[in-house]
């Protein structure tokens, strides 16, 4: 599924999740353990660029759009309800702010295709529009009323980085000039500059993430691995939690 030339080489998108899933771990380490160490904190800002630019690969090339959406959403809400249950936490953790992504980016795409159509009405193209502008107000809205990780921006991450994803995944629109990895990498640092000044601190360190970013192949990668992510990421936490309370 590569979008560029030189797709032979790089890192595949399963290493970028391996590299941001571990950058992931560092940093809920360093939180729990060792909170006055920022080292944990720094290597930890690598990991929500990443997974963010993924989450648009995943919107744009999933063959089953609801399937995927309510993968994260599932497991979104049971993490929550564990949560809630445990300490009652209403903190919305990181699936919480993809789910909200990937139904934004679910709009955008929904907009594209209507303006794209030749055959397509005003009337839907106006209310395609619409349901993109109402989908980001919707998410806006829900950053004032919940706690959500990361915040607006967070959200928005993976609709920067989708911005100029044609269409179509044809052969041809992978050729275009505005269909290369370079100019997604852009869309999403322009949208990592308000998130870094809206939390400020070591969130500037997200920035590094863009290097391994710009090794990506447009591979998937050899081995089927997608499960492994969602299952890695309440797994790591549990671990974590029950390590601190043996230790404490």
């Amino acid at each position: 599924m590569s979008s560029v030339k030189s797709g032979r080489f790089g890192l595949s998108g399963n290493a970028l999740k391996i590299l941001a899933a571990v950058s992931m771990l560092a940093d809920h380490v360093g939180l729990l353990f060792f909170p006055t160490v920022s080292l944990f904190r720094i290597v930890g800002r690598l990991a929500l660029p990443i997974f963010a630019f993924m989450i648009a690969e995943g919107c744009r090339y999933t063959r089953n759009k609801l399937r995927y959406f309510l993968t994260v959403f599932g497991l979104a809400a049971l993490c929550q309800t564990v949560y809630f249950v445990y300490n009652g936490d209403t903190y919305m953790s990181i699936l919480v702010t993809f789910s909200l992504s990937i139904l934004t980016v679910y709009a955008l795409q929904a907009f594209k295709r209507a303006w794209t159509d030749a055959e397509s009405t005003p009337w839907k193209k106006a209310a395609t529009l619409a349901l993109f502008v109402l989908a980001v107000a919707a998410v806006y809205v829900l950053n004032l009323v919940l706690t959500i990780d990361y915040g607006f921006f967070g959200c928005m991450l993976p609709v920067f980085a989708a911005l100029l994803h044609p269409v179509s995944v044809t052969e041809e629109s992978r050729r275009a000039r505005w269909d290369n990895i370079p100019i997604h990498l852009l869309m999403l640092a322009i949208g990592m500059v308000p998130l870094a000044i809206s939390l400020g601190g070591v969130q500037y360190w997200s920035f590094l993430a863009l290097i391994p970013l710009a090794l990506y192949s447009g591979k998937r990668g050899k081995w089927r691995m997608k499960y492994f992510f969602y299952v890695f990421y309440p797994l790591h936490l549990l671990a974590l939690e029950g390590t601190y309370m043996l230790i404490h």
